[in-house]
């Protein structure tokens, strides 16, 4: 019954939030918090360290803008063709990163990652270094006009709290079960016959197709895909999100991607613009070494001494 009200709680926060903060810095926050949301599906549950996750958000976001730019195609169906691109992208790479363990599995996102990097400089429909530009908004179900911010919040608060949804419903599933216990104890979860390489890939395309839903809806919002969306910084940053909010909780990827965004709109616009990512690996480097659990699993913990 608590949860249930706090959850209340928190919607009527985002329902009102656009009209009291700028629209287009909560739409960002929204999804890259569905990003980090997407990532802590495969590390935080499934323990998978992948350095390639900016494929899926940025390939998802080239996708969509070259099908609303180019094909015409409605807002939806755009953001859905995005969707599924990166999710076929997550099962080619996934069928061959997943038989690796550890760095090595590591390695293999990377490395992948890096090659659709260096496609999207290169592929005629990308707009090379300049991105690609000019996206239409269009119209949500054929009759909100997106081109209105906050009528575009809305859209995109929809398409974010289906997506985690998703996700709370997949770690609380047997799935989820299954899972976690791949990650605790992979030798075991195998004796028992459960199919960990099936479980893991499984895994490794859900967190890749809901990246790609975040990137492709940030494209919609800011009307452009670049070569940024799919650089390892990005990779780099999702991990910090995930980290710094907390590993392994529903609630943590979002609070850490909420920090990080904000901390970057703040710091863009003052004296310290030019030492962002030095601001941002002193707090990677005092997350891991003071409250390893992150914001959520620290204040969970405190929470539960005291009562």
């Amino acid at each position: 019954m608590k949860k249930t009200f706090g959850y209340l709680i928190l919607l009527a926060l985002a329902l009102a939030a656009p009209f009291v903060v700028y629209p287009v810095l909560l739409m960002k926050l929204l999804c890259f918090a569905l990003f980090a949301s997407a990532f802590n599906l495969i590390l935080g549950y499934g323990g998978l360290l992948s350095f390639g996750h900016a494929a899926f958000f940025g390939g998802a976001a080239y996708f969509t803008g070259h099908a609303l730019k180019a094909w015409g195609l409605p807002t939806e169906l755009g953001i859905l063709a995005g969707t599924a691109g990166a999710g076929l992208l997550g099962l080619a790479i996934g069928l061959l990163a997943i038989r690796r363990q550890g760095i090595y599995f590591a390695m293999i996102t990377l490395a992948m990652a890096q090659m659709a990097y260096f496609f999207f400089i290169s592929a005629p429909f990308t707009g090379g270094e300049n991105g690609l530009q000019g996206v239409p908004r269009g119209m949500a179900l054929g009759m909100f006009d997106l081109s209105n911010d906050r009528t575009m919040y809305f859209f995109v608060l929809a398409i974010c709290l289906g997506g985690f949804l998703l996700i709370a419903r997949a770690v609380h599933s047997p799935f989820g079960q299954v899972l976690g216990a791949i990650r605790d104890n992979e030798d075991r979860a195998r004796s028992l016959g459960y199919d960990i390489e099936r479980y893991k890939l499984l895994a490794f395309v859900l967190s890749a197709t809901l990246a790609g839903l975040a990137g492709a809806t940030k494209t919609v919002v800011f009307q452009l895909a670049s070569l940024s969306d799919a650089h390892w910084h990005m990779s780099g940053e999702v991990v910090l999100m995930t980290l710094l909010g907390g590993l392994g909780t529903i609630a943590g990827p979002a609070v850490g991607a909420s920090i990080i965004i904000a901390l970057q709109n703040y710091l863009a616009s003052g004296p310290f613009a030019a030492w962002v990512p030095v601001v941002l690996g002193v707090i990677f480097v005092t997350c891991v070494l003071s409250f390893r659990r992150g914001v959520v699993g620290e204040l969970r913990a405190f929470i539960r001494r005291s009562f």
